[in-house]
């Protein structure tokens, strides 16, 4: 049984008392998952604490753009996406400690079973603040030891409560060292413990603490557990990580070099930078805690992580680098190309195969051909209409429509619109959008563009019999050459009764002159009628071509309407994300060039 100094109290306790077990005053000690889009107006609300991230610092910056790359994201990407996830507790996390003073600076001891990190904890205490003994597992609940800060009207307590540690397992130091003012020294369970409670509440403080000193022996610094679970997990934090190499003294002098050298190489392997020749990165140590050999170094490094207070910043920006990574896949395509989006050639293509499908080409050469049928039925020789006329009449009697009349019966029908070609301009056209772009992003373009296209091919054939071309057109010369078909129809009838006239023997003027009216006529209507078609073809190709035109502008509209505008502002809303997601991904907090 021993005394311990508590903060503001003294209370007696031993290894059997009740009120040593865990305990967190109600609190779950599991992780907590949090919903980052309830988090975002947290943070826009969150006061910034002095020293911590604020808006205009590099990681102020990133912090915003992860904000905003979420919110932008959240539609398309889902609320349960892992790595979405891990951004939105980042985002809490910041949030939870710009609320806080960063005049305190949390540091974790971490480790396995039998490492000595209790012992350490209290060699750097400079007293017996937390039990260690040969059985295992000895540390049951988190300690925390705190050194004062020395600064009036700052207090660790809304640290020590985040951190859920409670009032019995807080100590205050009893070796004052000035370097190590403002410093929240915790003892963690082991992180190989049998006890799930023990490991979780590892895995909790882990992910909240500003800096993690891990502590390793002789038997188990290469454990496969701690190297692959942890260590590599928290390569990104090597700026604010300690390896120690604890128990040195049960190793031979010659030896201690040895397993340090291996201990690096093991950290090499898992991607850890290393903090040596002044690079930054993760210092490696060996001490003996025990007898006290290297634990003045120890103090040193953690005096270091205090200096400049920004501990806290370094592990957030830490981990928006570490969520950033994970966040790559769902904004950067494999290659990191830059999507081509949506070309001209590409819109192009899209438009004609429309107008293919609403069959824009086929009416304009129908309309050529028809004004082709008028111009003849106007500038035709009578003899040519009559005909006409006697064909479809001799038609009708015999129960068989003529193809005129077909031609007519085809025009009131509604305008027919080919699904297939509609699909398929849309199916090309996703494809050629989609190129570059990551695979959610890529599924969001896909389905804005079917969403569309599902409606368009009713919109095609509304629109297409909706649209009127009005009154036909009828050129004067028409008219021109009709009456100079009549006047050469007058002049055979003149000319045929002349003839009559002189063969029944009544007297005429010259003989030759019925003749000459009567061949007139029937050779200058159907010269007349030539013309006439020939000057006709230049108009009817215009029409057609005008009728052709109209079709494609009716077909571009609907598909611009339905199709390319959702797919333009999904495109759009991928290069702000991009945008927002090159912010996070810069150590600058500054747009980066394409990834």
């Amino acid at each position: 049984m021993s005394h311990v100094r508590y903060l503001g109290q003294t209370r007696r306790t031993s290894p059997t008392d009740p009120a040593s077990h865990t305990d967190y005053g109600g609190q779950d000690a599991r992780t907590v998952r949090v919903d980052h889009h309830q988090r975002v107006s947290d943070l826009a609300d969150a006061p910034p604490a002095p020293g911590q991230p604020v808006p205009g610092t590099a990681l102020g910056r990133r912090l915003d753009a992860l904000r905003e790359l979420l919110g932008l994201s959240h539609t398309r990407l889902g609320g349960d996406v892992p790595a979405t996830v891990a951004a939105g507790r980042v985002l809490g996390e910041a949030a939870a400690r710009r609320r806080l003073p960063d005049t305190y600076t949390t540091v974790a001891i971490a480790g396995a079973t039998g490492t000595g990190k209790s012992t350490l904890f209290n060699a750097l205490a400079g007293a017996q603040l937390s039990e260690s003994a040969v059985r295992r597992p000895t540390t049951a609940a988190p300690v925390a030891c705190i050194w004062d800060n020395g600064r009036n009207g700052a207090s660790p307590e809304g640290l020590l409560e985040r951190l859920g540690i409670p009032a019995r397992a807080r100590r205050r130091a009893h070796l004052v060292d000035p370097a190590l003012r403002g410093l929240i020294l915790l003892d963690l369970p082991d992180h190989d413990s049998l006890d799930a409670t023990h490991r979780e509440q590892t895995d909790r403080l882990l992910g909240l603490v500003d800096a993690v000193i891990w502590v390793v022996d002789p038997e188990k610094y290469a454990d496969a557990l701690l190297h692959e679970h942890y260590l590599r997990a928290f390569a990104g934090h090597a700026e604010v990580s300690l390896i120690v190499l604890n128990q040195a003294d049960r190793l031979p002098v010659e030896a201690v070099d040895t397993v340090l050298d291996d201990l690096r190489r093991l950290l090499d392997e898992r991607g850890v930078p290393l903090g040596e020749h002044g690079e930054p990165g993760a210092r490696v140590l060996a001490v003996s805690a025990l007898t006290g050999e290297g634990v003045n170094q120890v103090r040193r490094e953690a005096a270091a992580l205090l200096a400049g207070r920004d501990a806290a910043a370094r592990r957030l920006a830490a981990d928006v680098d570490g969520v950033a990574r994970r966040l790559r896949p769902l904004y950067v395509a494999e290659d990191g190309s830059t999507p081509a989006g949506l070309t001209a050639r590409a819109r192009e293509e899209f438009e004609d195969r429309l107008a293919d499908a609403v069959g824009a080409s086929a009416a304009g050469q129908a309309a050529e051909r028809g004004w082709l049928r008028r111009a003849d039925r106007a500038c035709g020789t009578p003899w040519s209409q009559a005909l006409r006329r006697l064909a479809f009449h001799q038609a009708e009697r015999r129960g068989e429509p003529p193809a005129l009349a077909a031609k007519r019966l085809r025009a009131a029908e509604p305008p027919t619109v080919s699904r297939p070609e509609v699909e398929q301009a849309v199916r090309r056209l996703t494809e050629v959008a989609t190129v570059g772009l990551p695979r959610p992003w890529g599924q969001a373009v896909s389905a804005a563009a079917w969403r569309g296209a599902a409606r368009l091919p009713r919109a095609l054939e509304s629109a297409v019999a909706g649209e009127t071309t009005g009154a036909l057109p009828r050129p004067r010369w028409w008219s021109a050459a009709a009456v100079g078909q009549a006047i050469l129809l007058a002049a055979q009838l003149l000319g045929l009764c002349w003839l009559l006239t002189a063969l029944v023997g009544e007297p005429v003027v010259g003989r030759w002159l019925p003749l000459v009216l009567m061949a007139g006529g029937a050779l200058g209507g159907p010269l007349l009628a030539w013309a006439c078609r020939i000057a006709a073809r230049g108009p009817a190709r215009a029409y057609g071509q005008q009728e052709e035109w109209r079709l494609r502008r009716v077909a571009a509209d609907r598909g611009h309407a339905y199709v390319l505008e959702p797919v333009a502002a999904e495109l759009l809303r991928y290069r702000e994300v991009r945008e927002r997601y090159a912010l996070v991904a810069s150590p600058a907090g500054r747009t980066a060039p394409p990834l």
